[in-house]
């Protein structure tokens, strides 16, 4: 009977930390900002808000903040005429590329499995 509980215990532990992935990264645009910041490394606010097509500047602003509470993301703000601010994955938020890329195929050959096109 110990190893039945230790196993629910177990799947308990890994379910929260799925939910606890899903809080920080749910929501319709954090992925596409994180792999925008991904793809390039750095990226301006402009680039994301170019990259993520349908996103308002107000709601980018909302979740490039809530990203970097996660500490996913860094800010920067060069000096420079005028200002720019420029976004990249933190260490932490490093650890999201593996998913990131792991998604894009998987996305590329979904689509090509359903609608036959890359």
């Amino acid at each position: 009977m110990t190893c039945k509980t230790d196993f629910q215990t177990d799947r308990k532990k890994e379910m929260m930390a799925v939910h606890d992935a899903m809080d920080v990264l749910s929501g319709k645009w954090k992925i596409y900002i994180i792999s925008s910041i991904c793809h390039y490394n750095k990226r301006r606010f402009s680039d994301i808000l170019d990259d993520v097509v349908g996103i308002s500047n107000k709601m980018l602003s909302k979740e490039l903040k809530d990203l970097e509470v996660n500490k996913l993301i860094k800010r920067t703000v060069l000096d420079t005429q005028p200002v720019t601010v420029q976004y990249e994955l933190t260490e932490h938020g490093l650890t999201l590329k593996t998913i990131v890329n792991n998604l894009t195929e998987w996305g590329m050959a979904h689509r090509k499995e359903v609608i036959g096109k890359k």
